[in-house]
């Protein structure tokens, strides 16, 4: 029995396979964890979200910022972007299905034997886990109710960007989503910057990075497992928080951390052969 944490998949369906393959995942006996953003600019993701789905209880995820844009735009709240490639999932037969199963997903996993925290974006340094699981009990029962397309609707926005045990209503489920699936920078005392995307080494004073800062859930002894940081490739966080993201779908790797011994497995995606062929010389 072991437990494997699979970063970001962005419709990179041979890819998760392959890599499962390697480990040989056997739902049965297995825990696979995943970091969210299942769907968008790979090229399959309805393939992953019917496997996925398939799956069952083997599956501990939480939603991505994509996999709640998918939800907006089949909502017909948000533009089809050609770029994010989901036209055939939203056209499929069983989209129906697949929409309804994803948005009762939820955007926060805690195993308290494993003393495990996984969120797609990570855990604001503004929370300790009392009050990030409340906040995302709260926005898990929206999108799980009648009403979620009122809350898609609202959930675009930088603002509020600071934590108030005060925040009510939709500007509470915001500041919720934006910690749980889209923070990255923070500032000195916590406040989320939602605008920069840089590198650390490149971001402006005084932002750092969430995890750069104390940080009251790691400091209650859990490990924090994250993704939606492709372009930290896995590196920079202190020792017990996890980046997992390392951009398969941008012609990087899927990664997979197998939890029980921390060995990391890899498979490249298939950007990088596509593009080998490309350049390869052709025989003569």
């Amino acid at each position: 029995m072991s437990t494997y944490l699979i970063g970001d998949i962005h419709g990179c369906y041979e890819e998760l396979r392959a890599l499962l393959a390697q480990v040989n995942f056997d739902p049965a006996t297995d825990t696979l964890w995943l970091t969210g953003d299942l769907v968008a600019r790979g090229p399959a993701s309805l393939d992953v979200l019917r496997y996925v789905r398939s799956l069952g209880p083997a599956v501990r995820m939480v939603l991505g910022n994509h996999d709640l844009h998918l939800l907006a735009v089949y909502a017909g709240i948000s533009r089809n972007k050609p770029k994010d490639r989901i036209t055939p999932l939203l056209e499929a037969e069983d989209a129906d299905e697949l929409i309804n199963w994803l948005r009762r997903q939820p955007v926060l996993q805690v195993d308290e034997e494993k003393r495990l925290v996984m969120a797609h974006a990570g855990i604001t340094p503004q929370w300790d886990l009392a009050t990030a699981q409340l906040c995302a009990r709260e926005v898990e029962a929206v999108l799980s109710s009648d009403s979620y397309p009122l809350f898609l609707d609202a959930m675009y926005g930088d603002m509020p960007n600071n934590w108030l045990p005060e925040l009510s209503g939709l500007a509470r489920l915001r500041f919720s989503t934006n910690a749980l699936t889209r923070m990255r920078y923070c500032f000195p005392n916590g406040q989320l910057d939602m605008i920069c995307k840089d590198m650390p080494e490149h971001a402006p004073a005084p932002l750092k990075p969430w995890f750069a800062l104390p940080n009251p859930v790691a400091e209650q002894g859990y490990a924090i497992i994250f993704g939606h940081w492709a372009s930290l490739e896995g590196r920079g966080a202190p020792e017990g928080i996890y980046a997992l993201d390392t951009g398969c779908c941008w012609g990087g790797e899927l990664t997979l951390l197998r939890w029980e011994d921390k060995a990391y497995f890899t498979q490249p995606s298939n950007r990088q052969h596509d593009m080998a062929e490309t350049e390869a010389p052709k025989a003569s």
